[in-house]
């Protein structure tokens, strides 16, 4: 799989010129990481549909940030091994490990460490608008969506009839 990765030049005669490079996501990633690592936020365009419905490919994009310590309800980028990047959250802590899972998907869990946590969703843009995963009506979101898991293949269903409709 290939992403887009635009770099933004800030030239005094284009001021709004781009230049946009297709990488190898593991590149992309990993570029990714190091800038997390030294403290940077980096925005990434969503792809795929394994965190419908609060995160929708080719649709939203997202703004990572390195933290020093996650929760469980975050949204996180994670390295894991013989599977690559990962963009889920986190269900459960215990002790150094993580259980992640995608709000889109319906069994399937990932195991990692922290020290394989890369960077943390602080903010997801929708159509413009700037939305805070620490504000108050995520995080009850969030929760709610967890604590609904019986029943997410029924209401996913409704969020992709959704989806095709407004496309």
């Amino acid at each position: 799989m290939e992403s887009m990765f635009v770099f933004r030049q800030y030239m005094t005669d284009q001021p709004n010129s781009e230049l946009k490079i297709t990488l190898p996501n593991e590149s992309m990633l990993s570029e990714v990481t190091s800038l997390l690592q030294t403290g940077h936020r980096v925005k990434l365009r969503a792809r795929g549909n394994s965190m419908l419905p609060f995160i929708t490919g080719d649709r939203d994009s997202i703004i990572l940030q390195k933290k020093k310590t996650v929760h469980k309800g975050d949204i996180v980028l994670a390295r894991i091994p013989d599977r690559g990047y990962i963009l889920h959250r986190i269900i459960a802590i215990r002790d150094n490990e993580m259980t992640l899972m995608g709000d889109g998907n319906l069994q399937a869990t990932e195991q990692c460490n922290r020290d394989q946590i890369c960077g943390t969703v602080i903010e997801i843009i929708r159509n413009g608008r700037y939305i805070r995963c620490t504000s108050v009506t995520e995080q009850c979101k969030a929760w709610l969506w967890m604590w609904l898991r019986p029943l997410r293949r029924y209401l996913l269903a409704i969020c992709r009839i959704e989806r095709r409709l407004h496309v």
